[in-house]
């Protein structure tokens, strides 16, 4: 399944989570560091849903670019 990741740059690095897993989030000092956190983390997060018997929920959210006009 593919999931959509935001990945947002902080002060200190960047972070990213998945609006379709709440509370599944990630940090990295990179944009590559945190990519590759959030898939651990959304990994482990399915992981502990099976483990509990429930199943994930499906990719629903989506990303796109609207053009506005410059001011």
């Amino acid at each position: 399944m593919k999931y959509l990741v935001v990945v947002e740059e902080t002060p200190t690095g960047f972070s990213a989570y998945s609006p379709d897993l709440p509370g599944c989030v990630a940090t990295g000092a990179t944009r590559q560091e945190v990519e590759q956190q959030i898939s651990d983390a959304i990994t482990f997060h399915i992981d502990g849903l099976h483990a509990e018997g429930v199943a994930p929920p499906p990719p629903r959210t989506f990303a796109t670019y609207v053009d506005v006009p410059s001011s």
